[in-house]
């Protein structure tokens, strides 16, 4: 009976001391938690190279526009992620991370765009071993004004227990081979659930460019929420974006929206039963008038033929068996023509996502 009456005390003194520490850390965990500010005014930092001369965008000339989620330098082909039902939590090694961000980079400048929104940039995250990535994607671009919007910022997250995820600090970059006179953060709706430590903050930033005609190009650097799965929040998102721009509009200018859309960009929104639950059809409807995806200006055959610009991460990647999707591309005003339109097929060696390419024209 003794020995019987140690074995539940001991039982009863562990297990009340996980339910403690359990307290402890949901206490953490609400207490640490904080939205960023709407609105909030994002530092532009001129190019690494000195003297670059100032150039005006102008309606003479076709620029180029990319868009890029570099997946915080993890995603090697071989790679799996544990929210999409995959294994790993962390990148494989420190300097797995600094290769791969490094690869993307150069997989950038290589193809020479004038304004890079690029997703999914770590600066100090548990997950890709504090790696400044930010500061490897400038010195690739050395001759781009750059500005970061953070989208994604969490406290010390314990799961999966085998390797916590841990704290991570994440966000947008815009590269631009012109001026940026300001740029801002916006605040997109989110999660008020408990989903909301795992899909933070989402945003997008709204950056502008001035053209020799004395209008702006306003240049929108976005990524939508991942994992919520509620139709409210894509909604709310969706509205909200489409409300901006159109504000920006009518006020003349030309808009660019770029990045990561969460969407299944290539499906109609009638196709109900094609979708992942995690990429669902654009609702293109919901676009205000004067706007489109740039996609759209391709025949139906181009446009399915296009490379799909993400891969699911709930396996390694293969070839004609891991599900792909094209979540990335932009949307502009009906005062941007598209001339050219590519979806950059490298195998998702950098990323499990691959650049998309867009090459434009300011109309008069």
């Amino acid at each position: 009976m003794n020995m019987r009456k140690k074995i539940l005390k001991i039982f009863g003194i562990v297990a009340g001391t996980l339910v403690a520490a359990l307290a402890v850390y949901v206490i953490y965990l609400f207490a640490s938690y904080n939205r960023i500010e709407d609105r909030k005014i994002l530092e532009v930092e001129s190019p690494k190279q000195e003297g670059k001369e100032k150039e005006q965008l102008t309606t003479e000339q076709e620029y180029g526009a990319l868009t890029y989620n570099i997946g915080f330098g993890a995603y090697t082909p071989d790679f799996s992620f544990f929210m999409d039902g995959g294994k790993s939590s962390w990148a494989k090694s420190k300097e797995s991370v600094i290769e791969t961000v490094q690869g993307a980079g150069e997989l950038v400048a290589s193809l020479d765009p004038d304004f890079a929104m690029i997703e999914e940039i770590d600066l100090d995250s548990t997950r890709s071993y504090h790696v400044d990535e930010y500061q490897i994607l400038k010195e690739c671009l050395p001759e781009d004004y750059t500005v970061f919007a953070k989208n994604y910022h969490s406290a010390f997250l314990f799961y999966p227990f085998t390797q916590p995820h841990g704290k991570s600090n994440s966000g947008i970059g815009l590269f631009s081979r012109y001026e940026i006179t300001d740029s801002l953060r916006r605040s997109l709706p989110i999660s008020t659930s408990l989903s909301k430590f795992l899909d933070l903050d989402r945003c997008y930033s709204v950056s502008r460019v001035q053209v020799d005609n004395g209008k702006e190009l306003v240049i929108y650097a976005l990524h939508m929420s991942a994992y919520g799965n509620s139709d409210a929040i894509r909604e709310g998102q969706i509205q909200m974006l489409c409300q901006d721009m159109k504000t920006e509009y009518e006020a003349g200018n030309y808009i660019i929206c770029g990045g990561d859309f969460n969407h299944d960009l290539k499906a109609d929104e009638g196709e109900n039963d094609s979708y992942e639950s995690w990429a669902y059809p654009f609702p293109r409807s919901e676009l205000p008038e004067h706007f489109s995806f740039a996609m759209d200006a391709l025949s139906e055959q181009e446009k399915d033929a296009l490379w799909n610009s993400a891969r699911n991460a709930d396996m390694e990647y293969e070839e004609g068996v891991t599900y792909t999707v094209t979540l990335d591309g932009f949307i502009i005003s009906d005062n941007v023509e598209c001339v050219s339109y590519e979806n950059i097929n490298t195998g998702y060696t950098w990323s499990d996502h691959d650049p998309v390419y867009l090459k434009f024209r300011l109309n008069r």
